[in-house]
């Protein structure tokens, strides 16, 4: 490796601006992905953040002085871009995003020809040399011509998209919630609302980079708070809150019970399956039980991938999976080029609901049930290898397997701790069969290795 970057990370760009991207970087990457991918045509566009439209110019000159003919979308989700590359055929996309950080970060996620990921291990990395190089020793573009420049409103067709996916015409008439917590999901919803039946309440609907809400991440519990308090008050059928890019998405149930993305999982896993029998089906070692009875029930085929888009997106891709889940909250769809999307899981759950006639609640609560889980917990080690070696010490006599991290199988109880990529923190899950006392005691049990009580 050559020169490094600090905003580039494993799977995409991430960085406080201005210190550690900036539009003097931005330029420099995109002269970097013209020379290192080849592409002759890319599209690009950015989500709510502020320092969005200063660094998508600065891409696009860069992308422009060597030659390639760029396309900006605008102010967009993640999953446009997945969608705009593919659909019109361009040879890569860049979206502007920094997903879930604070404010004052920014980033960049980038894709080949048909919305293959660029990551560590494919190329991103090489990018990232030349961009460093480019800033040490500034040199003039090599294009004899550059590329042209134009703007284009991708929101129509994407529409569209989704109503293929999933029509209208198998969904009801719920009273939904939706709240894009001032993210960029308002803009697609108020494209995607005239053409369904829905009674849509609109809730941090204004897209807004200063964050007035604080940081739209659902995942965490004072962030949906607020939609959690709106969906008790009131009477909803369904809550949707999704994260500032919405390539992911959050659901409630009708008491405002927020939803584990584990069991959102197995329930789209199930109706997926009901349209597409004995098709393949991807899910990540972290909680899997749930997902793996569900999936045999249904006449599909469950295939484990180690967690993380890139490798998901891949695995998808190799087995012609019909779609993929991580709890996460990312899920995957073979009708969205094997990519994430955070309105597609809130248009099929509905669908399921209404063609089951049941509600959210009643359509997860039997498998919340029978595998209640302590959802993600994070500590902070001083060495994440060690604390992964006690742990295994302490449980050897259980089923292991390192696909990601360490996974451990008792016969009425499992667990997964795996270390953060990008810091010196492990992630816990743990999960019983129907047994929550002991999900629970287990919980405690391996958390006081781990922390070292």
């Amino acid at each position: 490796m050559g020169q490094h970057l600090a905003c580039f990370k494993a799977y995409d760009v991430r960085g406080i601006v201005p210190d550690e991207l900036n539009p003097d970087i931005a330029y420099a990457i995109g002269r970097a992905f013209a020379q290192k991918t080849g592409a002759k045509s890319v599209c690009l566009g950015h989500d709510i953040r502020l320092s969005g439209p200063a660094i998508a110019d600065a891409l696009i000159k860069g992308l422009t002085e060597e030659g390639v003919n760029v396309d900006h979308l605008g102010l967009i989700g993640t999953e446009m871009v997945y969608f705009a590359t593919a659909f019109y055929d361009y040879d890569g996309g860049i979206m502007i995003t920094a997903s879930h950080n604070p404010p004052q970060y920014n980033g960049m996620k980038m894709v080949r020809e048909e919305s293959r990921p660029i990551s560590g291990d494919t190329g991103l990395f090489d990018i990232e040399e030349v961009a460093a190089e480019l800033l040490k020793n500034p040199k003039p573009a090599t294009a004899t011509t550059p590329g042209s420049q134009g703007t284009k409103d991708v929101y129509a067709d994407f529409v569209q998209h989704l109503l293929n996916v999933c029509p209208a015409s198998e969904l009801r008439d719920f009273k939904v919630l939706a709240s894009p917590g001032n993210g960029a999901a308002g803009v697609a919803m108020e494209a995607l609302e005239p053409h369904l039946p829905l009674k849509v309440t609109r809730m941090m609907y204004e897209p807004d980079g200063k964050f007035p809400n604080g940081v739209p991440n659902p995942i965490l519990p004072e962030s949906r708070a607020p939609v959690e308090e709106r969906m008790r008050a009131e009477k909803f059928d369904l809550g949707i809150a999704w994260d500032g890019d919405y390539d992911r998405c959050f659901l409630l149930d009708e008491n405002g019970t927020f939803i584990e993305g584990y069991y959102i999982v197995g329930l789209l896993a199930q109706a997926i399956l009901q349209d597409n029998p004995g098709a393949t089906i991807i899910y990540d070692p972290r909680l899997t039980w749930n997902t793996l009875e569900i999936v045999e029930q249904a006449g599909g085929r469950a295939v484990m991938c180690k967690s993380g888009h890139a490798f998901i997106k891949e695995k998808m891709r190799a087995e012609n999976a019909v779609y993929g889940g991580e709890m996460s909250a990312h899920h995957y769809f073979r009708d969205h080029w094997f990519c994430d999307s955070g309105m597609i899981p809130m248009l099929l759950v509905l669908k399921l609901m209404a063609k089951t006639g049941k509600s959210l609640g009643e359509l997860v609560g039997e498998m919340m049930k029978r595998y209640p889980c302590s959802g993600e917990i994070n500590s902070t080690v001083d060495d994440v290898k060690a604390t992964l070696a006690a742990v295994e010490a302490q449980y050897s006599g259980g089923e292991i397997d390192r696909t990601d991290g360490l996974s451990v199988e008792f016969p009425q109880w499992r667990f997964n701790l795996r270390g953060s990529n990008t810091e010196p923190v492990i992630r816990l899950n743990v999960e019983s069969r129907g047994d929550h006392a002991l999900m629970e005691e287990k919980t405690a049990e391996i958390l006081k290795i781990v922390r070292g009580e």
